[in-house]
């Protein structure tokens, strides 16, 4: 994770293509500056095309529509951003810990074996 915005190193390559700003903002039922505040909380950067223009991914679009329904549930954008980010690292926690479960819990192989 990156320290300007913690979430969009988890871009793979099924996020792709990018959405244009407006494109983003239609598909989330929200305005181009909605998408800006998110940016300046920084929940998500957007990507930039060759143009420079913002772009933004399918991943980076959840996180932005998780965001907006805290905000329309009456909550500042920067605090529903920290919720987001919050939310996102303890799904993380929780599947790395169930990772290490499943490995803890698989018997040893038998190395001795012929």
């Amino acid at each position: 994770m990156t320290a300007d915005s913690p979430l969009n190193d988890r871009l793979d390559d099924d996020d792709y293509p990018a959405y244009s700003m407006g494109r983003a903002a239609e598909m989330l039922g929200t305005t181009p500056a909605f998408l800006r505040a998110i940016g300046e909380a920084r929940l998500i950067t957007p990507l930039r095309s060759e143009g420079g223009h913002r772009r933004y991914s399918r991943y980076q679009l959840r996180i932005a529509a998780r965001a907006r329904e805290l905000v329309d549930q009456g909550m500042s954008v920067e605090a529903a951003c920290r919720i987001v980010i919050l939310e996102d690292q303890l799904e993380e926690a929780q599947r790395v810990n169930a990772e290490f479960r499943r490995a803890a819990a698989k018997p040893p192989e038998d190395e001795g074996r012929d």
